[in-house]
């Protein structure tokens, strides 16, 4: 029904036209959305679990790496301005920005577009991944963190913990790839996500009004404090868990939404009868 020279698209006299089968009886309406309200309410409150862990996980980083109240601040001399056992770096000595990934040609791959990218949390929508035998673009895999760097992208809050993918995949030529080579994953993503961190990545944008995009020289340049292994691996052993039960949940929504999706035109039709 899709028409049009340029973009193909439906108007809206068809879209008014479509039949649609419902069940005759209001009774029958409502054992339907009965049935579906019970799966949107799961799908609603994975959300919430999922938006609620992912706020304790910042908060903790915040405390513990931004704020320097970490487990024994209390007995931890200062010395030089940071605490004693804490390393002055810079960015790039702790995260690798747009690391090698090897792609094998002629490989079916994951492709994940800018879309994809939550603007408040950690995941990705896989409803939106597609499949690519293509090289081109970003690649990334499990564990990275991806960063829109264009306009509006960026200011939006376009930032991913990757999670759940089959393999190395690739992605939109405007993403910034981090990785940690010397602090945990997570943490490579919670830094992402800090106030500092963003504010320096908008502040580098240049470029074209509307195709502004950040300069990743910038990030690679700002100093970070790298607290000593043994803080780091007792913060992942707290954080990683809540991250994989977010991927997890993530998973469930999804069998739950295609469940769903699935069901709705059989009750409609009566293919289906809900005693």
């Amino acid at each position: 029904m899709a028409n049009g020279a340029t973009v193909a698209h439906v108007n809206l006299p068809v879209i008014r036209g479509l039949k649609v089968t419902i069940p005759s009886s209001l009774e029958e309406q409502r054992k339907v959305a009965h049935v579906l309200s019970a799966y949107d309410t799961l799908i609603e409150n994975n959300r919430k679990q999922i938006k609620l862990l992912e706020e304790a996980a910042r908060r903790l980083y915040k405390e513990w790496f931004v704020d320097l109240r970490f487990p024994g601040h209390e007995h931890t001399p200062i010395v030089n301005g940071i605490p004693e056992g804490w390393t002055m770096l810079q960015t790039a000595d702790v995260i690798t920005f747009d690391p090698s990934v090897k792609l094998e040609k002629g490989q079916t791959r994951e492709n994940v577009p800018m879309t994809a990218l939550s603007t408040s949390g950690c995941t990705l929508d896989k409803s939106l991944i597609t499949r690519t035998t293509s090289c081109s673009g970003s690649r990334f895999q499990n564990g990275d963190t991806l960063l829109a760097r264009i306009s509006p992208s960026l200011e939006n809050g376009k930032t991913a913990y990757v999670q759940g993918l089959e393999g190395p995949a690739v992605g939109s030529t405007e993403y910034i790839v981090m990785r940690g080579k010397s602090i945990p994953s997570i943490m490579v993503y919670l830094y992402a996500r800090t106030e500092n961190f963003r504010k320096v990545a908008i502040g580098s944008m240049k470029g074209s009004d509307g195709r502004q995009r950040a300069q990743k020289d910038m990030l690679t340049s700002l100093p970070y404090i790298k607290a000593p292994d043994t803080l780091l691996k007792d913060f992942e052993g707290i954080a990683q868990p809540m991250f994989t039960l977010i991927e997890q949940l993530c998973t469930y929504n999804q069998h739950l939404t295609e469940a769903r999706d699935r069901l709705l035109p059989k009750l409609m039709s009566g293919e289906i009868a809900i005693k």
